[in-house]
Order: structure tokens, then sequence, then C-alpha cells
């Protein structure tokens, strides 16, 4: 294990090396005996939790219930939306056969040729499909509006080349599918869902997100609108970090769901989707992590506090303990997560980088002369910074720098951002600047060619039409064509 600790590489050097290290090292996750899947490890599943646990309150709080629908669609229902099956047909993974048999000889297990499948099931890479043929049994009056529904799920899209968190062919996440009387009331919902998120990025992960709606070119294949959070990571490419769907009536006449109206009259419902998935521990991960390690904030974090004593013998321990035990009650009491690791199988200086690496917010080093002195040194994880404080008080300074920490990173975040956007008037200009990494915004035609022309020749895709910022029109940088506003590009995850 303490080979492990050492010689992360540096992401000057080399940062895909360095992402994929560190989520190795910390004990995040690890590549698993089936391609392009990942084993989530209880540290990175404890991260993943926190996550999960706030998401799922603030979902709660606007009137939104969780359920669960089946892994397995049936194929003819992937096939009733032309444009939602077109856009996942390459990334599905297919069953055909419901029965293995012994091989003739001898060796291992056979498909059994006659356990054919009469209609083949294809493993969820998304739900709308299942859903909405399972809504039509749920919705028959406008009373039954809106039915506002979030699963909890993992879908399967297969991936080519993949990356731990960030792109797997299996990945957790949770979609929410709601169904209203009104398109109204479902952009309403589509807007809201996407505040929330930003909500969360920005409050939670301690990550500055920029709220856009999608080109056509990058919608969700079926919908009719896509809003998306964008979030910049330190190597200068864009990760989109959540998004939401305005589906309008397609999947309602896909599976001929209607409900009759306050008119008595038959009407199709207006639907949207919104998902966010583990690909936030990347985000999370690229955003504010550094050469020492993870850093993470301490609103996510799975111990947000570890103390470790110094101590020479078994007495000392136990007067050490003896101070730091109260402690430890009045933070856990307050609602901070606090470690008090005392085990006596590893070096402090090991456990100092232990959780240094694993991006424990704050560190408390306390010895025996600490306990003389009414002192104990404190270390934060975002700066790295050493102070000795009293020991009287020390809860409520560990509760104020816990927020303090949260809000410079976010702000360290920002500024990062801040000095990695910038606006350029030619496709010259453009050309030169994306290679440097970080969001251009630019004029563009609003057309699919010229923005396939871009995406061709620099790699850089419209990553949003932002909600908030610069509405002059101008001209496109490619075409010279009329362009009503900036739009943000970036190349990306």
């Amino acid at each position: 294990m303490a080979i492990e600790l050492k010689g992360l590489t540096k992401r000057s050097e080399n940062y895909s090396q360095w992402y994929n290290e560190l989520v190795v090292k910390a004990d995040l996750a690890e590549s698993s005996a089936v391609r392009g899947c990942m084993v989530i490890k209880p540290y990175g599943y404890a991260i993943w939790e926190k996550m999960q646990q706030q998401l799922d309150k603030m979902f709660k709080e606007t009137g939104v219930q969780n359920a669960y629908f089946p892994l397995l669609i049936p194929k003819s229902y992937l096939c009733r939306e032309a444009e939602h099956v077109e856009g996942f047909a390459k990334e599905c993974a297919v069953v055909t056969h419901y029965r293995l048999k012994n091989a003739p000889d001898g060796n291992g297990v056979i498909v059994d040729p006659d356990a054919r499948l009469e209609e083949e099931l294809i493993v969820r890479p998304t739900s709308e499909t299942i859903i909405w043929g399972t809504y039509k049994n749920w919705i028959h009056s406008y009373r039954d509006l809106p039915l506002l529904v979030n699963q909890w799920a993992n879908v399967m899209r297969w991936e080519m080349r993949t990356r731990l968190f960030l792109r797997t062919a299996e990945f957790l996440w949770q979609e929410g599918h709601c169904a209203h009387a009104t398109a109204e009331e479902s952009e309403q919902r589509t807007v809201l869902m996407i505040n929330t998120y930003a909500d969360f990025a920005e409050k939670y992960m301690a990550m500055p997100v920029i709220k856009g709606v999608k080109s056509a070119n990058e919608r969700f294949a079926g919908a009719i609108n896509t809003y998306t959070i964008e979030a910049m990571m330190q190597d200068g490419k864009a990760l989109q970090a959540g998004t939401s769907h305005n589906l309008g009536q397609n999947f309602a006449k896909a599976f001929d769901v209607t409900f009759v109206n306050k008119e008595n009259k038959p009407e199709y419902v207006w639907a949207n989707s919104w998902g966010v998935s583990t690909r936030l521990m990347g985000a999370l991960i690229m955003t504010h992590s550094d050469d020492n390690g993870l850093v993470l904030p301490p609103h996510l974090a799975p111990i947000q506090v570890v103390i470790v004593p110094i101590y020479k013998n078994a007495e000392q321990l136990a007067k050490i303990s003896e101070t730091v035990n109260p402690i430890v009650e009045e933070l856990t009491r307050l609602g901070i997560s606090v470690k008090y690791d005392d085990s006596e199988n590893k070096r402090p200086g090991f456990k100092f980088a232990d959780y240094e690496l694993k991006g424990v917010p704050v560190r408390l080093a306390i010895g025996a002369r600490d306990i003389e002195n009414g002192t104990v040194e404190v270390m934060r994880r975002d700066t790295l910074e050493k102070q000795v404080e009293p020991l009287q008080g020390i809860v409520p300074f560990v509760a104020s720098l816990l927020e303090e920490i949260q809000e410079n990173i976010y702000q360290k975040a920002l500024k990062q951002r801040e000095s990695m956007t910038r606006t350029v008037e030619t496709y010259d200009e453009f050309k030169e600047e994306i290679e440097k990494g970080g969001f251009i915004l630019a004029h563009w035609d609003g057309t699919p060619e010229t923005e396939d022309k871009i995406k061709e020749e620099t790699k850089a895709t419209i990553r949003c039409i932002p909600l908030d910022g610069d509405t002059t029109p101008g001209k496109c940088m490619v075409t010279g064509r009329p362009s009503a506003r900036r739009v943000l590009f970036a190349r990306n995850y």
C-alpha cells in the first residue's frame, strides 16, 4: 500500500494519466473482468452515495417520487420512436437467448440454440421507451397528471473506448420521466430540473457550470429541446454534467399515451426526461484535484475531518484519546463526519499521505505536547496550509473552516474557468484559440452544416447556447451570415 501512495503523475506532464492513476490510487474505482465496465470501490461509492442522497432530497422537494422499471426492453419498444432508436442503435447490448447448456465436449457451457427468444431484449441504454409503454396504463385523465417519477438505476451503452467514471459501458445514474397536461407545464419542469442540477453542482460539488440549450445536432435523440449544464475541467476540456430534455409529445404519440382533458377531449400528454450519472465523479475529480491527490468539497466528502494522534506509547495514546473523544462526539452531533484514526499498524506520516491523497478536507494532528499546550495542528486540504489552533473552541473553528474550504474551492474553480473563457471574431482566431483549450464564445449562423464543418476541422463542438450572457447579434465566424448571438464552443469529454 505504501508504494501505491507514491509516484502520482503530475497533471502538467500527462493529465490523462494523472486522472487514471488518481482514480485507482485513491481507492475510488478499478477496471473489472468485464470489458469496459468498472468496479466502484467503497470509498468511491461513499462519494456517489452522498451525491445521490442530496440529489434525491432535492428531487423530492419538487414533488418527484422514485420508482423502478425493468432493465430489459423489448426490441419493438425501442423501434417505436424513430429518432430515438437511431440515436442509440449503435450502443445497444442485445439479449437473444435465455438458456445455457453444457458443451458436448464437456468443456464449459454454450448458448442453447433451442432457447432463442421470440423477440430480442435490449439492455436499457435509457428507459424512455419502457417507461412510456408503462405510462399508457397509468394515465387516463387530467386528474392523473402531472406524473413526476424518477428512478435510480444502471444503464448499458456499448462503448469502445472507456475511462473510469467518464465513459464506461455500464454506469449508474438517475433518470426522471415526467408527464404533464400542457406544453407549458412540461417546459417549466424541464427548466426546473436543469436549475436543480446547476444548484447541486455549484453548492455541493463546488463546480461552476454554464446553463444552456443544446444545438439540434447535440440534443437528445427524440427530444424537441435539450437543456444542459457544462463544466470546464482543469485541462481545458468541457464536460457535460447534466441534461434535461423537453420531449414534447413525441413519446406519447409513439406509445399512444393520451388523457381526457378538462374539456372531456382526448389529448396526448407532454413529456420530459432528465438525468445525471456517475460521470459527475469524474467531473468532481478533474475540477478540484491536484498533484497530491483528491481535493473533495466538504459537502460531499465521506470523511470531512480526520484526527491523527501522534504518540510514543499506550499511556500517551490514552491521554490523547481522552481529549479527542469529546471532540469527535461534538463534531458528530453537528452532522460532521469525523474519523479518529488511532490504528497502530500505520505510522502518522503514512496516514497523513493517505488522507491527503483521498481528499479529506480537514486534518487534525494532536500529540502529547499539544495536550500540554492546549493546542492542535490543523491542515486544510484545499491549500495544504497548516496552522496551530487552541483546543478550546476547535469544534466551531472546524465547522466554520469546512464552509470556508467549500467556498474557496468553488471560487478557485470559477476563477480558473473565467481565465479559460475567451471571445473570438474570426474562424482563424477560433482555430488558434481552440488549441489552447477552454471555452470559446463565437458567432454561429445556426445551421447544422456549419456546425459539422467546425467539428470536423477543429474537433470542437457547440457545448450550448448559454441561457445567460451576451445576446448581441453578429456575423458567423465561418460563413459571415447573420448570427443571433454567441454560442459556447469547446473540445469535450
